[in-house]
This record gives structure tokens, sequence and C-alpha cells, in this order.
């Protein structure tokens, strides 16, 4: 006579140790940010008017006149720069250059008598 076999079940999937520790989820920096109320644009830009371009990219920081102006999803201008380069940027990456953006002419310093 053969004796009936021990049924090994196996071990549970809760009793496999404690769960893992959450970690929040960390964006690359070469991932794209996209800036949501770009769809607004800015007031105030007109064609005919100078500019700064700010934000990242290829004119940042430089001082350019707004040629043309393209609505849609999110409102555009074509600006040409003090180099001579023309580009298309979002209006949202525009802010309205000072009217005083040349520096004036220091006077010369006048020469103290001696004595």
């Amino acid at each position: 006579m053969t004796r009936k076999r021990k049924v090994n079940y196996p071990p549970s999937r809760s009793s496999r140790g404690p769960a893992p520790v959450y970690t929040p989820q960390v964006t690359p920096p070469t991932v794209a940010v996209i800036n949501k109320s770009a769809g607004v644009g800015k007031a105030g830009i007109v064609p005919g008017v100078r500019v700064i371009i700010q934000g990242s990219g290829l004119y940042s920081g430089e001082t350019a006149v707004v040629e043309s102006l393209m609505g849609g999803v999110i409102p555009a201008a074509i600006v040409r720069t003090e180099a001579g380069q023309t580009r298309r940027i979002r209006t949202v990456d525009l802010a309205l250059a000072p009217t005083n953006a040349r520096p004036a002419e220091e006077p010369a310093p006048t020469e103290a008598p001696e004595g």
C-alpha cells in the first residue's frame, strides 16, 4: 500500500517581504517643459515695437523689433534682431524693451585744479 503524498502549496504573495518604498517620479532634464500659459499670449506686443527676447534659445537676451504677429493656439511674432536675423517667437517669451534702451552718453570728467 502506498502512502498519500503531502501537498505542498507555494508561499502566499503577501509573505514575500515588505512593499517597496514609494519614490516620487523624477523628470529628467532632457524632457521639454510645456508652458501652459503660452496660449494666452502677451498684451502690448504690436508690429513695430521694440522687445527683449526672454527664455532660453538662440537669441535669448537680445533686443529685437516685432515685424508681424500670428494668431493661433499659441500666439507668435516674427522679430528682427539688431544683428539682422529674423525669428518666429512665442509672444509669451517677449518683453517690452524700455524706451531708453540705449545708454546715454556720460559727460567727460572735469579736471580738478592743482594746488
